[in-house]
């Protein structure tokens, strides 16, 4: 069965609501259920990722849930939690985050992140764009578009990720890992804390420090404890 077979099948349960993105062959489609009225997030991936088959068993608070996988002849289909709220940049774009909510937020990224690791996925693709606040006040990482299983053994041959986030390894200088996401999510605290890039402008006193640990060129040197704590 091909993607637009099984996305003609689903459109009986389910109708369009808006095409939320569209990236490189990457589509994110939010449905709603015709009967329930409940929406839901449709991704259509290019090909398999073993990352949203890895999520679609897991239950994490800083995670969406993953419903359902269907992988086809052309690519994959996924069914995902729907999250009404904003991204962090969205938030951001009205100034910067006080010191307190910024480290709520990389708190609870790093908690998500933690999961993703302890059950082998790597995100590769953390920035403020990626992360939710529910209207709850949930925070949630999102797009795993471009994450990977840490039980593949093929190198990355596709750099992924965005500018100014992503660590040398995901530029081709070596294999990405759990680190890499430490390497974003230091960019990512400095970001929230001072509004700047931490080649242009430190977070002052610790939490520079903390930014420094966890950009640190060697990956050996970085540290995903140190955020967790801060």
């Amino acid at each position: 069965m091909t993607c637009d077979e099984k996305y003609k099948e689903l459109t009986e349960l389910y109708q369009l609501v808006t095409l939320l993105a569209d990236k490189n062959d990457c589509q994110t489609i939010r449905l709603r259920h015709r009967q329930l009225g409940r929406d839901l997030i449709l991704h259509r991936l290019p090909k398999p990722c073993r990352a949203y088959e890895i999520l679609c068993g897991l239950r994490c608070s800083q995670l969406p849930a993953v419903y359902e996988t269907f992988t086809l002849t052309d690519g994959m289909l996924v069914l995902e939690e729907y999250i009404d709220g904003l991204t962090v940049a969205q938030i951001a774009e009205t100034g910067r985050y006080r010191r307190a909510g910024a480290l709520h937020v990389m708190r609870e990224v790093c908690a998500g992140l933690s999961v993703l690791h302890q059950n082998g996925v790597v995100h590769r693709d953390v920035k403020p764009e990626n992360v939710m606040i529910g209207a709850s006040g949930r925070v949630v990482l999102l797009d795993f578009n471009a994450s990977r299983s840490l039980s593949q053994r093929s190198r990355d041959t596709v750099v992924m990720g965005t500018v100014g986030f992503a660590p040398p390894e995901q530029l081709g200088i070596a294999q990405s890992d759990a680190r890499t996401d430490i390497y974003a999510a230091g960019v990512m605290l400095n970001v929230l804390l001072t509004g700047k890039h931490p080649t242009e402008q430190l977070a002052p006193g610790r939490y520079g420090r903390i930014v420094r640990k966890c950009t640190a060129i060697n990956p050996n040197d970085q540290t995903e404890s140190t955020l967790l704590a801060a």
